[in-house]
C-alpha cells in the first residue's frame, strides 16, 4: 500500500529535496507541501495524508502546535506525525511527542534512514532507532511535566508488560522484543497493544514518554 506523505517545512529547498526523495520510493507519494504550521494542518485535513513530516520551527503556527491540532482532530485519527529536529539545539522534541507526534528524525538523517523512518512510523511499529532517539528523549525529560489528566502509570501493568514497556522505550521493534524475551512476534505485538490500552496511549511514542516520566527508564540505563 502506498504511503501518502505530507511535507511541512518553511524552507522551500528542504521540502523540494525531501519530496524528490519520497517520490523516488516505490511505496510512497507526496500528496502535499506546506510552508507553515497552519498550512500543514489544513492540508492534513484535505490531502488525506497517512503521515506528516513536520518541521518544528515554522512561521504562523509552529510544528508542535500543528501536531497537537492534528492529533486532537478525530477526523485525522489515522494520521501519523514524524517531527523534524536539528537534534543538537532543539529541546522541544518532548513537547512534540506529548502533543501527539509518533516519532522524530534529525535533519541530517541519511536518505535511506528517512525513508525507513517514514515506513516505521506509518506502520506504527516503532519510535525509530534507539540511538539518538533515546538520548534526546532522555535529555528532554530531565524535567518532565506530567500536566493535568495524566494517564495511568506502569503500576497498572503486569511484570511481563513492564518488561515489554521498558524495551519499547529503548526503541526495540516487536520482532526485537520477541527475540529479547523469548516470545513469538505475535505475542510481543499483543503485549504492546494491551499496554497501550491500559495506559491510554495513542501510540508507541506515548509509551516511551510514560516509561521515562515514571522513572522506569532513565538516562543511566540507556
Amino acid at each position: 500500500m502506498t504511503i501518502r506523505v505530507l511535507l511541512a517545512d518553511d524552507q522551500t529547498l528542504v521540502r523540494a529535496a525531501f519530496a524528490m526523495l519520497v517520490e523516488s520510493a516505490g511505496d510512497m507519494e507526496v500528496v502535499g507541501q506546506a510552508g507553515t504550521g497552519r498550512e500543514a494542518v489544513d492540508l492534513a485535513r484535505t490531502a488525506r495524508a497517512d503521515l506528516v513530516v513536520m518541521d518544528i520551527r515554522m512561521p504562523d503556527l509552529d510544528g508542535i502546535e500543528a501536531t497537537r491540532l492534528i492529533a486532537a482532530d478525530e477526523d485525522l485519527a489515522g494520521v501519523k506525525v514524524l517531527v523534524l529536529t536539528t537534534y543538537d539545539t532543539d529541546e522541544h522534541i518532548i513537547d512534540a511527542l506529548r502533543a501527539g507526534a509518533s516519532g522524530f528524525l534529525v535533519k541530517d538523517t541519511r536518505p535511506a534512514e528517512l525513508l525507513d523512518a517514514i515506513r516505521l512510523v506509518a506502520a506504527g511499529e516503532a519510535l525509530l532507532s534507539p540511538g539518538p532517539t533515546a538520548r534526546l528523549i532522555a535529555r528532554a525529560l530531565r524535567a518532565p511535566d506530567p500536566g493535568p489528566g495524566r494517564s495511568p502509570g506502569p503500576d497498572t501493568l503486569t511484570e511481563r508488560e513492564r518488561q515489554v514497556l521498558g524495551l519499547v522505550a529503548r526503541g526495540l521493534t516487536n520482532q526485537e522484543i520477541a527475540l529479547s524475551l523469548g516470545l513469538s512476534p505475535l505475542t510481543a505485538k499483543t503485549h504492546v497493544s494491551r499496554i497501550m490500552g491500559k495506559l491510554a496511549a495513542r501510540d508507541r511514542a506515548q509509551l516511551v514518554i510514560v516509561a521515562y516520566e515514571s522513572g522506569m527508564v532513565t538516562p543511566g540505563t540507556l
